[in-house]
């Protein structure tokens, strides 16, 4: 018998014996010639795991972005960036979290409840790595400055990093400016009504308003780091769901632009005396700061990759993080890197592996990666 043969039937073996602890449901098993595949949900949150035929015995975390909708799993074949890691040898778990949206507070406790829940049914890896995109590249940077005892090292895809209120709060400020420039076409931002939705309806609204305004647009366009009008207006309907989203989670307003100072647009005068100010409720703020404010304690490596222009996340939250970095004492263990492409997380599968080889490479003793474009 071969030996992928014989670890199939000791896995399958596993899952018969594995006694279910409460709040864990299995969906669907499989195992193939490609390997093993499970599907559950585990209080609340839907899961996966991927387990390669020819498994190294090492483990990938991955947190997901942020998603307006729940975030389920189906059986069918894997996506390429999790055949990325499968290919390598390392199975793959992931979780759906319980909650949409903003889930810093929960995404990480769940994630972690299904590592544990992996580790006591397969066995415990020889080395766990974790990754993530976007809104889980916020989530990877947390994680590996929490649980260094767990995990080997870190990969960041096009992530939130330094704080994610100084993120939350830039946004908001945008918003405020954008209802300055085209009063009448928004809704209340303090609270935003439960009734908003995102639509493209609204979204084309903007984008024509502010092609019929070229300086306000000018300005917008600024003050956003983006490029286009249509970008402004994506932009404008996201961030306003997401302060809608956080002044739920956070029970009150935590964005507060009182003491924001905006400028590089064709007349800052005339905004910063006209744009309305508000100011947050004192817990609100307290649960914006504390989910997530990073400490730049890094003791392992993390190597975070963006794309040179994206929309969603401002190249000043990277600054700032390697800044706190540095403060930390730990600039050795942090790299950026770049590819070049625009939009949010537009890097490919094959960057990621990449990415993921100079990761291990360098968690081995090899080489720190070179900061700087990601090598092709």
């Amino acid at each position: 018998m071969t030996k992928n043969f014989l670890l199939s039937v000791a896995m399958l073996a596993a899952s018969i014996a594995y006694a279910q602890v409460p709040g864990q449901t299995t969906i669907s098993s499989s195992i193939t010639n490609a390997g093993t595949t499970e599907i559950g949900e585990q209080d609340g949150a839907a899961y996966r795991i991927d387990i390669p035929a020819k498994w190294n015995h090492k483990l990938v975390v991955y947190y997901h972005g942020y998603s307006e909708k729940p975030v389920t799993y189906k059986s069918e074949a894997r996506s390429s960036f999790e055949q990325t890691f499968l290919d390598r040898g390392f199975a793959i778990i992931q979780s759906g979290y319980s909650v949409t949206g903003f889930a810093l507070e929960r995404a990480m406790p769940e994630t972690e409840r299904l590592r544990e829940y992996f580790v006591s049914k397969y066995r415990q890896p020889t080395e766990t790595y974790v990754t993530g995109h976007s809104m889980g590249g916020a989530l990877t940077m947390e994680t590996i400055e929490q649980a260094p005892y767990i995990y080997k090292g870190a990969l960041s895809l096009c992530g939130l990093l330094g704080p994610s209120d100084l993120h939350e709060q830039q946004s908001f400020a945008t918003v405020a400016a954008f209802k300055f420039y085209f009063p009448g076409l928004l809704p209340p931002l303090d609270p935003v009504p439960p009734s908003f939705a995102v639509s493209d309806a609204l979204q084309r609204k903007l984008e024509r308003a502010l092609d019929a305004n070229p300086a306000a647009a000018a300005s917008m366009r600024v003050l956003a780091g983006v490029h286009s009008n249509q970008d402004v207006a994506k932009m404008t309907v996201f961030h306003l769901f997401v302060v809608q989203d956080l002044q739920r989670k956070a029970g009150g307003n935590p964005f507060d632009n009182r003491n924001y100072l905006y400028s590089g647009t064709s007349d800052d005068r005339a905004l910063n005396d006209g744009v309305k100010r508000y100011a947050s409720d004192k817990l609100a703020a307290q649960y914006s700061t504390r989910y997530y404010t990073p400490t730049g304690r890094l003791m392992r490596p993390m190597l975070a990759v963006h794309t040179t222009y994206d929309q969603f996340i401002n190249p000043t939250s990277i600054f700032v993080y390697t800044q706190e970095v540095n403060r930390a004492g730990f600039s050795d263990n942090f790299v950026q890197q770049y590819v070049h492409a625009d939009g949010h997380c537009n890097i490919t599968s094959q960057q990621v592996g990449i990415a993921f080889d100079e990761l291990l490479n360098w968690t081995h003793g090899g080489k720190r990666p070179t900061p700087g474009l990601l090598p092709r």
